[in-house]
């Protein structure tokens, strides 16, 4: 954009910006979009200090403050992608040809396909190369204005192996601008090893190392996979209360194949969420909203696998349970990069409205990964995690497809993406 100074060099030294001449987009709880049309951001020392109509800015302004013009261009709160397992080593794009080509889960099994393909190539790969794998797909988020991201492991189902994956997940988040969470997922499934001996796998791998990346300080919340085809809800409450004991809290993939009622044990747990949710029984959604379990559907797994069980949204709704949104990047089920493009799945395969949508990818995303008191909105207070778009309305970042309009990303009060689009 000509005549707008966006390079990070120029804003590492600033400690009081005032973005103005913006249309806000607050998503405050309670207050809808929370739109503003004349309104202004001012950041000091990386946190929001102000959010709202330019009207009401406080004054008078502390001498040196930089003023920013956004243009008439609307401000939102940075995107949050809430279950990724960003890390990993390989694709899986020939089991995806052998699909197309009419191939069974068997038949693909059996020529080296499904996720035996994937813990194979992740288990082959030092951090480093790990790392490198995952950088593409961490700098295609972040182009789009992505301030947070959660990586899971679950694709090593080895001690070391997954802790290679959540050091390589930690790594990310210094090498690049960008909040990054970790989740233990080493409950994803059961190598063949351990075939048809899941309470092994869970007692000499699962449990031990959590307790190694737990105490490595890898580890932000724990997560496990309760389906028919991988674990079952006695054998996740293992892993919860180990979980418990260290003190950290747990998320779960449940009810996306079938219903095992994962969803009312994750309720039981205090869980941030439960994903995925297909299966889900609308009298269980209750359960999610009582204990203040997010319910984050993954609508890119739905559209790969060709799915026909929509998750319940109208009763999620009824319930006035949280719902958020979430790529689930990751080999195999949800080869996607994309959160614009999540958010337009969202509306148009569940039936989402637009403000779900964005609230989705912001505010129920933060809340999904217990940062609600640190960002998702723009609101006093909170880190200065923030985008501007060159858009007429909100609306347009759910309903375009294969567009990013994205201006300028700013994360921790410091702009990270430039009119040429590089990070810094």
């Amino acid at each position: 954009m000509a005549g707008d100074d966006f390079s990070p060099k120029s804003q590492d030294a600033l400690q009081v910006t005032l973005w103005r001449n913006a249309r806000l987009a607050t998503l405050k709880a309670g207050d809808g979009l929370g739109l503003v049309e004349d309104g202004a951001v001012l950041v000091r020392d990386g946190r929001i200090a102000y959010a709202g109509p330019l009207a009401g800015l406080p004054a008078p302004l502390a001498e040196g403050t930089t003023p920013m013009d956004c243009k008439g261009r609307w401000l939102l709160p940075s995107f949050i992608d809430c279950h990724t397992h960003l890390v990993y080593g390989g694709n899986r794009a020939m089991e995806f040809e052998m699909r197309l080509a009419g191939s069974t889960y068997e038949e693909i099994a059996r020529a080296g396909g499904g996720i035996v393909s994937s813990v194979k190539a992740t288990n082959a790969l030092t951090v480093d190369q790990l790392v490198a794998a995952a950088l593409p797909r961490l700098d295609t988020l972040i182009a789009e204005g992505a301030s947070t991201v959660e990586i899971k492991s679950g694709y090593a189902l080895s001690i070391e192996g997954e802790l290679n994956m959540l050091r390589a997940a930690r790594r990310l988040g210094e090498i690049r601008p960008v909040r990054i969470l970790t989740t233990w997922l080493a409950a994803h499934a059961t190598p063949p090893e351990y075939k048809g001996r899941n309470g092994d796998y869970i007692s000499e791998i699962v449990i031990p190392g959590l307790r190694a990346a737990h105490a490595e300080g890898l580890v932000d919340a724990v997560d496990g996979f309760c389906e028919g085809i991988a674990f079952s809800p006695a054998e996740i409450a293992r892993v919860f209360e180990e979980a418990k004991a260290l003190g950290l809290p747990v998320k779960l993939h449940a009810e996306q194949l079938s219903d095992l009622k994962g969803a009312r044990l994750a309720a039981a747990y205090g869980a941030l969420s439960a994903d995925h949710l297909e299966y889900l029984a609308d009298e269980d959604a209750a359960a999610l909203a009582e204990a203040g379990t997010v319910a984050v559907l993954l609508p890119g797994a739905f559209y790969t696998l060709r799915e026909k069980q929509h998750p319940p949204v109208k009763a999620l709704r009824a319930a006035g349970a949280s719902i958020a949104l979430a790529t689930d990047s990751n080999p195999g089920t949800s080869p996607l990069t994309s959160l614009l493009m999540t958010m337009n799945m969202g509306a148009t395969l569940f039936g989402l409205t637009v403000e779900e949508c964005l609230a989705g990818v912001t505010r129920e995303a933060a809340k999904a990964l217990g940062l609600q008191d640190e960002t998702g909105t723009l609101e006093a207070g909170k880190a200065a995690d923030f985008t501007l778009w060159d858009i007429e309305r909100p609306a347009e970042l759910v309903y375009r497809i294969g567009f990013n309009p994205l201006v300028q990303r700013v994360w921790n009060g410091r702009t990270t993406f430039s009119s040429a689009g590089v990070l810094a």
